[in-house]
Parts: structure tokens; C-alpha cells; sequence
């Protein structure tokens, strides 16, 4: 009896934790290098997941490049065809660097302009520990770079991508890799439960 008793506490316990908490969305991107699996954190960057889901979702980082790699820094990507032509866009997404979330080796964060609040399309996956990007404070200079997701497999691939030459190519004087690093196919493998 008691044994059974146990047994269904227990399952009541789960049942009621997987409604209780959401599973954050993990995206798969394959590239020319290998495949990645990045976990996304809708509950600390609402808007900016919301904004790179909706280009996974039209497909407009199908067919584009990693144009701006830095070894011991960051790989920079999904605003260009190979060709260099500029993917379109939707209206910028508000910076939320202020989320508590680090630019830590892994993360995957909003690139932009200096303009704290420009961010569309174009992401990076820091390759290292790049803690003078966090938010520091709400200002020009102060607002950061917003992390919203953890790669969760497949680092390796990023690394291999850090190690390709760089050098001048299409509109850009240096820090373009000099084999075409293509971002062949962005989608979504797991959706974030209800809560």
C-alpha cells in the first residue's frame, strides 16, 4: 500500500512539474562546418526570441553566411547570401541585454549597430568569454549586446569555423573567411511547452 502510494505521489509530482515549467526551444542550424543545437531563453529575452524565431520560421537564414569570424572573439552571421547581397529585414528589435544573461563562451547574441536598440536579423555565437559586451547600464554606451540562447551541442562546429583564414571579401575589408562558411538550414527541433 504504501509502495502504491508512493508510486502515485510520485507521478503526480511530475505530472504537475512538466505543466509548471516550460522547456525553453532548442533550434538546429546546420552549416557547411557541422550542425549546432542552440537552446533559446524566451523567459529572459521575450522579444529578441521572438524576433529570431520569425526569421527561422520564413526561412531567411536558409542560404546565408557566417561573413565576420574573430578567433578568440565571435563568429557573426545570417545577414548575407554568399554573394554578399543583405537579406531583408523586419523593424528592429529593442535591446534586452538587461535580461541578467552573459556573454559567455557559447551564448548566442544580437548583433547591431551602435545604436543600442537595432538589432534585426544578424547574430553571433561568442567563441570565448566576451564579458566587456554584458549591459552595464541603460545607455549608449552601457546597453550591451542581448544574449537570448546557449548552443547546447555542436560548439566544436563553431570553433571549426574560427579556425577558417580570414581576410577582405564582398563589402568587407577584413574578417570574412576566405572558404564560404554557409549557414545551410535554421529550424526549429523543439518548441517550448505551454506552461
Amino acid at each position: 500500500m504504501y509502495k502504491l502510494i508512493s508510486t502515485c505521489l510520485i507521478a503526480v509530482f511530475l505530472g504537475i512539474s512538466s505543466n509548471t515549467f516550460a522547456a525553453n526551444p532548442k533550434v538546429s542550424m546546420e552549416t557547411s562546418k557541422g550542425k549546432v543545437i542552440i537552446e533559446l531563453y524566451p523567459d529572459k529575452a521575450p522579444k529578441t526570441v521572438e524576433n529570431f524565431l520569425r526569421y527561422v520560421n520564413e526561412g531567411k537564414y536558409d542560404g546565408t553566411i557566417f561573413h565576420r569570424v574573430i578567433p578568440n572573439f565571435m563568429n557573426q552571421g545570417g545577414g548575407f547570401t554568399p554573394e554578399f547581397k543583405k537579406v531583408d529585414t523586419s523593424a528592429p528589435v529593442m535591446n534586452e541585454a538587461d535580461n541578467g544573461l552573459k556573454n559567455k563562451r557559447g551564448t548566442i547574441a544580437m548583433a547591431r549597430t551602435g545604436d543600442p536598440h537595432s538589432a534585426t536579423n544578424q547574430f553571433f555565437i561568442n567563441t570565448k568569454d566576451n564579458n566587456f559586451l554584458d549591459h552595464t547600464s541603460k545607455s549608449t554606451s552601457g546597453w550591451g549586446y542581448c544574449v537570448f540562447g546557449t548552443i547546447v551541442d555542436g560548439m566544436d562546429v563553431m570553433d571549426r569555423i574560427a579556425k577558417v583564414p580570414t581576410g577582405a571579401g564582398g563589402r568587407f575589408q577584413k574578417d570574412v573567411p576566405q572558404e564560404t562558411i554557409l549557414i545551410e538550414k535554421v529550424s526549429v527541433v523543439e518548441e517550448a511547452e505551454k506552461k
